[in-house]
């Protein structure tokens, strides 16, 4: 299986555990006094919390999915997101125009709709995939902005 890596600033997640991921999953901290650390792609999907899926949308090679509808999409969304809603006729198509091998960050409102979105993204073979356990909800909750 392939694994790509992804640097993001220290700063940001420090010391920072992706809880319930993959022993192949993980966010490690700096070597040699390093200013980056590396977030790999998982080998399946993985749930995450606010405070990991922040460090993952901030890094340069994660395709940021919002599965909303395009009106809640319009009130608001995380900066970078492109969006596919997963209660639309045409979600498959769309997903299925994705790389199977790229990173990519899914949420919505709740967490509810991205379970069904992550669950098509691996029926097509793509397993490298964060998923935002919260939503929109918990993710305004915790203090992080929606442009």
């Amino acid at each position: 299986m392939r694994t790509s890596r992804i640097v993001v600033p220290a700063i940001l997640v420090f010391g920072l555990g992706l809880a319930g991921c993959s022993s192949e999953t993980s966010v490690l901290p700096p070597a040699g006094g390093a200013t980056s650390i590396v977030v790999e792609r998982p080998s399946e999907p993985v749930r995450v919390g606010v405070e990991d899926f922040a460090t993952i949308v901030q890094t340069p090679d994660v395709t940021i999915l919002d599965v909303r509808t395009p009106e809640e999409f319009a009130q608001g969304h995380i900066a970078g997101a492109i969006n596919i809603p997963v209660e639309y006729p045409d979600y498959m198509e769309r997903i299925s125009e994705l790389d199977p091998n790229a990173t990519y960050a899914v949420y919505c409102r709740s967490g509810n709709r991205s379970q069904p979105a992550v669950a098509a993204l691996a029926q097509l073979g793509i397993t490298g995939v964060y998923e935002l356990e919260s939503g929109t909800i918990g993710w305004t909750s915790a203090g992080q902005p929606l442009v």
